[in-house]
């Protein structure tokens, strides 16, 4: 699934759930901290749901972080960048394209 880019996601934030990996790969990758960083982060923002997960089968391009029902993929994720995807993609409702993971979410079709 590819979100066009600047497209709105139409899921309210009350229905996502936000999967951080914590298997392996992505925890040698500094994913422990990704995961502490998005519990901090949506503290008050109501209704999104972070969890930590197994893997989720893209450990070459981790930290991978899903977020569901959008079936968002997001790559490479370092603490750092967790307020910008709070507050564009939870908050605002627009994906953080340079962050899609290109495997998942291809640019050009």
């Amino acid at each position: 699934m590819s979100t066009p880019e600047g497209q709105k996601l139409e899921v309210p934030a009350r229905d996502r759930c936000v999967f951080v990996c914590q298997n392996t790969s992505c925890l040698r990758h500094n994913s422990q901290q990704v995961l502490k960083t998005f519990i901090a982060e949506t503290e008050n923002v109501v209704g999104v749901n972070i969890k930590a997960s197994g893997c989720l089968g893209q450990c070459s391009t981790g930290p991978t972080v899903r977020v569901s029902p959008d079936e968002i993929w997001y790559y490479r994720v370092q603490p750092h960048n967790v307020p910008t995807i709070v507050k564009q993609h939870f908050q605002g409702n627009e994906a953080v394209d340079d962050m899609l993971n290109p495997r998942i979410h291809p640019r050009f079709y």
